[in-house]
């Protein structure tokens, strides 16, 4: 049986691009903002005293960026791809007019619908999300050194990570809400996760 261990689960923080609802998926990397850095800065503020054993992000900047002052403060991280974002094929990086918009909603509201190779053109499906996930997941509920792990990544990519963890259908990520600099705790008992924190900013607000 694998050693129970806590997870804390953040997004990354606010990039402009968030700020003006233009979707980055895997294939732009964009820093955080000013407002990012400081949600980065509250977020290490409220829980430097915990002793993660290991962290993880994706291979993207805005996520590493988030967790930079726990790198500062000699924590040593790992990238991990397989916790980059969805990629949203040509919606990538610009704005999107209505019937753009109409196309990106469709896909989301497929997947609802058990539909998993649903995709935007040259993106990459739930499915496809979820497949490459898995081996890290697995990694995560096997791993018997770790006690406690901070893992920074995506929000879409966080919906589809959180049903793997809790072995849901992927028609189920919806339910899982995020903002920039939230935050999930779930804990391992060894057999499966539950989650001890749902979309958490408590910290922002200090």
């Amino acid at each position: 049986m694998s050693k129970s261990k806590l997870l804390y689960i953040i997004r990354h923080g606010e990039t402009d691009f968030n700020r003006l609802g233009i979707v980055q998926g895997s294939g732009i990397d964009m820093p955080l903002n000013d407002l990012g850095i400081l949600q980065a800065k509250r977020f290490y503020d409220y829980y430097k005293d915990i002793q993660f054993s290991k962290i993880y992000t994706s291979s993207l900047i805005r996520t590493q960026q988030s967790i930079l002052p726990f790198i500062e403060a000699g924590k040593p991280y790992k990238a991990i791809p397989a916790l980059n974002e969805i990629s949203w094929g040509i919606f990538e990086g610009k704005p999107q007019n209505p019937e753009e918009r109409e196309v990106y909603w469709k896909v989301v509201n497929s997947w609802k619908n058990g539909q998993y190779n649903a995709k935007i053109l040259e993106g990459e499906s739930a499915l496809e999300l979820h497949t490459r996930q898995k081996t890290f997941v697995d990694y995560l509920k096997q791993e018997e050194g770790d006690d406690c792990i901070l893992i920074s990544m995506h929000g879409r990519a966080l919906k589809a990570f959180l049903c793997a963890l809790l072995d849901l259908p992927l028609l189920e990520m919806e339910r899982f809400e995020h903002t920039n600099l939230c935050l999930y705790i779930l804990e391992f008992d060894g057999k499966a996760f539950r989650i001890l924190k749902h979309c958490d900013t408590t910290h922002l607000a200090t």
